[in-house]
This record gives C-alpha cells, sequence and structure tokens, in this order.
C-alpha cells in the first residue's frame, strides 16, 4: 500500500513565525494551521475588526485555491474568537461566503483568550477528491 505524500501549501500573506506551514494536504484532505486574519500585503493585523476577518476567509479562499480546490470542499472551521462581540462581523463574513444555508460546512466557535491584537483565528479541514 503506497503512502500518500505531505504537500505543504503555503499563502502568501500569512506565514507563521514558527516553523509550520500554513496547511498540509495529504491525499485528498487538507488541514490548516492557524489562519488569523493579517493584511495580505505587509502580514499585519489590521486595526479594523471587520477588515481583520475579512482577511482571514480571503486566506481561507486562497489556501484552498493553492490547495487544488475551492470553498465548496471545506467540511469544518474551527473558530475562535476573542470575545462575543466578533461574532456579528465572523457572521456577515460567513453569509458572504456560504449564502445558502444547505451548502455550508460544519462550523464551532469558541471565546477565549487569543494571541496579543488578534480577535479571530480559524482552522479548516477539507476534502478534495
Amino acid at each position: 500500500m503506497e503512502v500518500a505524500r505531505r504537500r505543504v501549501i503555503r499563502v502568501e500573506g500569512m506565514e507563521h513565525k514558527n516553523p509550520i506551514p500554513a496547511a498540509v494536504r495529504i491525499g485528498s484532505m487538507v488541514y490548516s494551521s492557524a489562519i488569523m486574519g493579517t493584511d495580505p500585503q505587509n502580514g499585519l493585523i489590521p486595526d479594523s475588526l471587520e477588515a481583520e476577518v475579512s482577511n482571514v476567509f480571503h486566506h481561507v479562499s486562497e489556501m484552498m485555491r493553492e490547495a487544488g480546490g475551492s470553498i465548496d470542499n471545506i467540511a469544518h472551521f474551527r473558530v475562535y474568537v476573542s470575545d462575543n462581540a466578533v461574532k456579528e462581523a465572523l457572521n456577515r463574513e460567513w453569509l458572504l461566503m456560504f449564502p445558502d444555508e444547505d451548502d455550508r460546512p460544519a462550523r464551532h466557535t469558541s471565546v477565549g483568550r487569543l494571541k496579543e491584537g488578534v480577535r479571530i483565528q480559524i482552522e479548516i479541514t477539507a476534502v478534495i477528491e
């Protein structure tokens, strides 16, 4: 039995400080590391919550494209927010990306402490066949 080779997925503007990839694809599965709302141009977290959340969803789309798929391949989102106030901006972007209530990934959102200055962080799992 041949073992599927791991392929590292890189997304411009969301490089990690630690020596870990943005995501990996093994066979048909894609697993992300932490996706934060850094500005794709300068890698910094913007002052605006709306821009930060929008950037997260931009990175998700780019990640899926780099992995050889699209947002339609995403099975699950794990979302971490710094406080409940972030959920309103999260839901706005969520509905823009997934307007059809019968065609959305599963999602779990937790409220808790994040890295200094970060208000939202996402991890995804996707299947590309």
